[in-house]
């Protein structure tokens, strides 16, 4: 009896060990690499599959207003988007990802290579966005692709943000909206960095 348990044991330790599947982002693609004004940043998800959400981003029920659920679309001729098109925004150059939250959420964590324009100042930096001012208010016909978000679906920073472009001239059909937001962001656990400008 003791011999076989011995023998078990040793065919346990000497067996294969089963591979961990790795955690991508789709089939085909396990990271992506954006550039941010500090350098490259490889967006991945974490690759423990036993990774729970946790504190303020595993919450479910939040008074309302002002965290109500928000629309699919913010306004007409907006593009909502998921993650996989809010990447293929981060790769594109002439696209800008906006992280419209107050600057204490941007500095909590962010989208890598998303720059922070408050919802509450998007209006006055539109320059940032390929606008120009004019005599009459701003001229956006040469403005850049803008991908917005916030922290969730029940979040209203950036819709406000984007109905606020929208009537000082960005065209609608240039805007993105990224309505998961960190919270879908970090459900996924993609990865999140630090404040960046």
């Amino acid at each position: 009896m003791r011999i076989q348990i011995v023998i078990t044991a040793i065919s346990l330790l000497a067996a294969p060990v089963a591979a961990q599947e790795p955690v991508n982002i789709r089939s085909d693609i396990p990271t992506v690499t954006v550039q941010t004004p500090s350098g490259p940043v490889e967006i991945q998800r974490i690759q423990d599959p036993t990774n729970e959400v946790t504190g303020e981003w595993a919450r479910t029920s939040r008074p309302c207003p002002p965290f109500c659920i928000q629309p699919m679309t913010p306004a007409p001729g907006v593009t909502t988007i998921g993650e996989i098109e809010m990447l293929d925004m981060l790769a594109d150059e002439e696209a800008i990802v906006v992280d419209s939250r107050t600057p204490d959420w941007f500095e909590g964590g962010t989208i890598p290579g998303a720059i922070n324009i408050p919802y509450t100042q998007v209006v006055d930096r539109l320059e940032d966005l390929g606008c120009e001012i004019d005599f009459d208010g701003w001229d956006c016909t040469e403005a850049r692709p803008v991908a917005l978000f916030c922290n969730g679906l029940w979040c209203g920073q950036s819709p406000s943000a984007i109905r606020n472009m929208i009537s000082a001239g960005y065209p609608a059909d240039r805007i993105f909206y990224y309505r998961g937001g960190m919270q879908s962001w970090r459900v996924l656990g993609l990865s999140v960095s630090g404040a960046s400008n």
